[in-house]
């Protein structure tokens, strides 16, 4: 009866929990062998399988995200040399052209496989952001001309969040 009250039916002295504090054979954890971010990536994926966000909830996170710049103004897409330029017969790898226009600023940019670069028009100094999701990327900086370049290329949808003495502005998303 006793054992009954235990719930350990034959099991004399925690017999069966042996190999727990070696974990298998393995070496305890020490804080600084142990790998956080792996640990972070494996939690994140099971609770993605076992508890995903539901769509509802993922679609007002991002409009959520999307009023974080409430106060930039919107700068237009005036030009994309893939829909308005005339093609060039035998031309490859041609880079992309765009010119987004905002109040008086105009920011021209080039897309190639190499990465991109721009000017702002009339020139001025600015924080350049290339935006590819809801991380935002590495600060870029113009020169005195108002040019910069970004070394490797958008993947995906992508956007511009420029930062200058008159304010904020933020580009159409476009898609590489």
């Amino acid at each position: 009866m006793d054992d009954d009250m235990n719930g350990l039916h034959g099991m004399d002295d925690m017999d069966g929990m042996d190999g727990m504090d070696g974990m298998d054979g393995e070496e305890p954890l020490d804080g600084e062998d142990f790998d956080l971010d792996l640990l972070e990536e494996e939690l994140r994926r099971a609770a993605a399988v076992l508890d995903p966000v539901p769509a509802e909830l993922r679609q007002l996170a991002v409009e959520a995200f999307a009023l974080h710049d409430l106060e930039a103004r919107l700068a237009e897409l005036t030009f994309d040399s893939v829909v308005d330029a005339i093609p060039v017969r035998g031309a490859v790898d041609t880079p992309r052209m765009l010119t987004f226009h905002a109040g008086g600023v105009t920011v021209d940019v080039e897309l190639t496989a190499h990465g991109l670069m721009g000017q702002v028009l009339p020139p001025q100094h600015a924080r350049v952001e290339v935006l590819t999701g809801p991380h935002p990327g590495a600060p870029l900086t113009t020169d005195d001309m108002g040019r910069f370049t970004h070394d490797r290329p958008p993947a995906g949808p992508f956007a511009l969040r420029l930062r200058t003495g008159e304010g904020v502005l933020v580009t159409d998303w476009l898609t590489v």
